[in-house]
């Protein structure tokens, strides 16, 4: 029998990666709770009618993207593709009672059966935000100054440009499209079979089209901010001012559009400028139109974005984004034999409360072959327990660096390993000091505290 491979697109996240995911995470909680967000989580499994109502029955996801079943009771189940309409329908079951506008984030995997392509995977991650329950243009621009704080954060500062546009309200938007159809009437023997769907089906999608006829055709055709009316333009005008007021450059796309009925007003992405096809690390807009999308009596004013995860981590990566990492092995310990290991068990556990990145080696193999194990898990220091150093309570340190060793009293390993690494670089990291509360006061029990990356 052959080994059962991992599902196609899909990946095992791990090593150098998992440390770039738990950092980018970090910094994006980091950057919304600064902002006011609380994090909700949205079930994998939604009903299929939300996605179809939100998303449009003629959609990529939809028609070609989704992971849909029936379950037991024969009912439509889809595991989510995207997180923004299962949001808005916990909004509308949770939120109502609540201090309006609520703000929300999430960091969720999403499940597309797309083609596997670089940074795109059918089972992917997104952060994302939404603010729900309030239109104001200076909700707009916040969402997109916490974007870029996030880019900026995960070491992406000036790697990426802010696109911006309006789509207005949807009475000006169906006069655009009215234009846009009519541009196209007579320019049909230039649109591939793909772009004459979209001319049939939902213009605006023309915009996004890589046919480089139609790119050059895009740029005399009707542009959609020449149809807003005074209000859009004051509310456009609005966004912009509180960006150039949050100091984010910004540059305006009149193709820049989302095709989706319940969007409105402002939209964005934020690209990386390589010109490719898929050069955005994330987008946003304003959809005020969802909640009755979905079955909600009322339109509710709502704003979001999201970030790929992935596209971002593969972009730190390639910038040469360097991480510390939290769990090198600051000393390990070799044991031969049951005496030694009694040692070294409580000495690795001691060494690990007083801060120390420690790793104690198991079982019983040969010095040479813990050794090895050392090299392998880059241990800095070494201290190896055999039969006489147990009898002498002492222990042969290795400097793993510098290819040194001594012989070190066990009751003096301890100290010695913190004045060599420093007390600067102990780690007294725990999570019950960030949340634990005892008799209303700030758990301080565990010491110092040194931002963990693990």
């Amino acid at each position: 029998m052959e080994l059962i491979q991992k599902v196609r697109g899909m990946q095992d996240i791990f090593g150098e990666y998992q440390r770039y995911f738990t950092f980018l995470k970090k910094v994006a909680r980091h950057e919304f709770r600064k902002n006011g967000f609380t994090r909700i989580t949205t079930p994998i499994l939604e009903h299929k009618e939300l996605i179809t109502h939100s998303t449009g029955e003629s959609s990529d996801i939809v028609t070609k993207e989704m992971y849909d079943f029936l379950d037991k009771k024969g009912r439509e189940l889809v595991m989510k593709p995207e997180s923004t309409p299962g949001v808005m329908r916990a909004y509308l079951e949770n939120f109502l009672a609540e201090p309006q506008p609520v703000y929300l984030y999430y960091i969720e995997p999403h499940f597309r059966y797309d083609r596997p392509q670089k940074g795109r995977y059918r089972q992917f991650h997104q952060v994302g935000a939404e603010i729900i329950g309030e239109q104001d243009a200076i909700l707009d621009a916040k969402m997109i100054y916490t974007m870029a704080a996030i880019l900026d954060g995960i070491g992406l500062a000036g790697k990426y440009k802010v696109k911006i546009n309006s789509l207005g309200i949807p009475k000006e938007r169906e006069r655009y499209i009215l234009e846009l159809q009519g541009f196209f009437e007579n320019k049909k023997h230039l649109l591939d079979e793909t772009d004459l769907a979209r001319l049939e089906k939902n213009p605006l999608r023309l915009l996004d089209s890589k046919n480089e006829d139609v790119q050059e055709l895009m740029k005399v055709a009707p542009k959609i901010t020449d149809f807003l009316k005074k209000e859009s333009l004051d509310y456009y005008m609005q966004v912009k001012e509180y960006l150039d007021i949050l100091w984010i450059a910004y540059e305006e796309d009149s193709t820049l559009v989302r095709w989706l009925d319940y969007y409105c007003h402002t939209v964005w992405e934020l690209v990386d400028g390589s010109g490719r096809t898929q050069d955005a690390f994330g987008w946003g807009g304003r959809y005020d139109g969802l909640s009755k999308s979905i079955g909600w009596k009322d339109a509710v004013p709502a704003v979001g974005f999201a970030f790929w995860a992935e596209r971002l981590i593969e972009a730190m990566m390639e910038s040469g984004v360097q991480l510390r990492n939290k769990d090198a092995i600051q000393l390990f310990f070799i044991q031969l034999w049951d005496d030694a290991k009694k040692l070294a068990l409580p000495l690795s556990i001691e060494a690990r409360n007083k801060g120390i990145n420690s790793l104690l080696s198991l079982g019983t193999p040969s010095i040479k072959t813990q050794l090895k194990k050392a090299n392998r898990v880059n241990a800095r220091y070494v201290a190896v327990i055999g039969i006489m150093e147990a009898k002498k309570w002492v222990c042969q340190f290795k400097d793993m660096e510098k290819w040194t060793q001594e012989e070190v009293p066990l009751n003096e390993l301890i100290s010695k390993t913190i004045w060599l690494i420093g007390e600067e670089n102990l780690d007294f990291y725990h999570p019950s000091k960030d949340f634990i509360l005892t008799d209303g006061v700030e758990n301080n029990s565990q010491g110092n505290h040194v931002n963990s990356l693990s």
